[in-house]
């Protein structure tokens, strides 16, 4: 994710067209966003630490540290101990100061939180997807918000950001969502008109996947690094990109739809497996993802239950079908990451989704990927669970919570006038 420090001298740049001097109340307002930004990142900090990380003078971080307070934003938190000398005054985020609601539409499940703006989540809950239509869907996501907001102590109305992680991508022009494969009906305008009517006009709608990727930035293996890739394989195939510490979208917001990419089979394959779903969901998918797994399992003579969690466990006793299964899976997931490396070059790649996932897959997809790739990055195999997406919506939830509290505090703070 972008610094604080660059959000907050981009926002000056937007503010002052990069070519004029700033006048004292922006630079006022500047340097509150500065010391917040630290608050954030830091927790409890005391003046003298924000002095030193800021290069403000002691006053002028006095000053506005007493404005930041006034508008309800920190609070003190005790004092600094363990240190000689005076005890000094620490100061954190308000809880208080807003909530913000992370909600995930899965294939299956509804998912949710409720996060206060100093990053604590309040409440979090799954449902099992029961309606068809599109009408039905949203108002079981709205039940279960309600459900999370009442869990929380908040009032739904008092949410100051809600963040949906949806399949697909969100157009612009047509204001609704695109490309986001089965169950029909989600890309419909209308959508977008019903999801705010009950969630808000502030709402926002993000991919699934780069979500996940904005939790794995923000509390996985992404922390580490400048640019990853973070690949879902699972019910589908889906990536999320980040180079330069910002999550790419591209012209479209395509970016990272590896779903599509013309790509087929693994070793054992047969030339005529492209299913119905390739015309929905992309060729990519419907040779990787879960419902490929079991058909090329079936084909392989698998009977009885089938399923890809089954698949592995399967290929894991040592049955020889399953295990070819498997091989090509990786095969076939190997060859996307080589074309992934190619052209990115990222740091790392986290494989996530119940497949990517799975025990000893990404062993078994990184030989395979070694002889192919031009260079071969750290993969690493996701730690966050089934609530990455939500984790990444609250995450990015939260940093629209802030932009907008930080843009309106010089209104907020200003003295009356006399």
């Amino acid at each position: 994710m972008m610094t604080a420090e660059v959000t907050v001298t981009g926002r000056a740049a937007g503010r002052s067209g990069g070519m004029s001097a700033a006048r004292p109340p922006l630079i006022r307002a500047l340097n509150e966003q500065l010391l917040l930004s630290h608050i954030r990142r830091l927790g409890q900090c005391s003046r003298a630490d924000l002095a030193r990380l800021s290069g403000l003078s002691k006053p002028t971080v006095s000053l506005a540290l007493a404005t930041l307070e006034r508008a309800g934003l920190i609070r003190t938190a005790g004092q600094q101990t363990g240190r000689p000398g005076r005890a000094a005054q620490l100061y954190e985020v308000r809880p208080d100061a807003g909530y913000v609601l992370g909600l995930d539409v899965g294939a299956q499940y509804l998912r949710g939180g409720v996060a206060d703006l100093a990053g604590s989540v309040r409440a979090r809950g799954a449902v099992r997807l029961h309606a068809s239509s599109v009408r039905g869907r949203i108002d079981e996501l709205i039940q279960l918000a309600d459900g999370l907001c009442a869990e929380a102590g908040v009032d739904r109305a008092a949410i100051a950001q809600t963040v949906l992680g949806s399949p697909g991508v969100y157009d612009q022009t047509r204001d609704a969502m695109a490309l986001t494969g089965r169950p029909p009906g989600w890309e419909r305008p209308e959508v977008m008109n019903w999801l705010r009517e009950e969630l808000g006009q502030a709402l926002v709608v993000e991919n699934d996947i780069n979500a996940a990727a904005l939790a794995e930035q923000a509390g996985g293996h992404g922390r580490e690094v400048g640019s990853f890739a973070f690949v879902s394989v699972g019910t589908g195939i889906g990536m999320g990109l980040v180079v330069g510490g910002q999550l790419v979208r591209g012209a479209h917001g395509v970016a990272g739809e590896i779903a599509y990419v013309p790509m087929t089979g693994g070793r054992g394959a047969e030339p005529d497996t492209r299913s119905s779903a390739a015309d929905w969901r992309g060729a990519l998918e419907d040779a990787s993802s879960a419902a490929a797994v079991v058909r090329s399992a079936r084909r392989a003579g698998l009977r009885g239950q089938v399923s890809a969690r089954s698949v592995f466990q399967a290929a894991a006793r040592g049955d020889d079908r399953a295990a070819v299964v498997v091989a090509d899976e990786a095969q076939l997931v190997a060859r996307m990451l080589c074309a992934v490396i190619s052209v990115i070059d990222p740091e790392l790649i986290v494989l996530g989704g119940g497949i990517g996932q799975a025990p000893g897959f990404a062993d078994t997809v990184i030989a395979e990927l070694g002889p192919m790739a031009p260079v071969l990055p750290d993969v690493r195999v996701s730690a966050l669970g089934t609530e990455a997406v939500v984790d990444g919506c609250l995450a990015a939830a939260a940093e629209l919570a802030w932009d907008r509290l930080t843009v309106d505090l010089p209104a907020a703070t200003a003295p009356a006038a006399g």
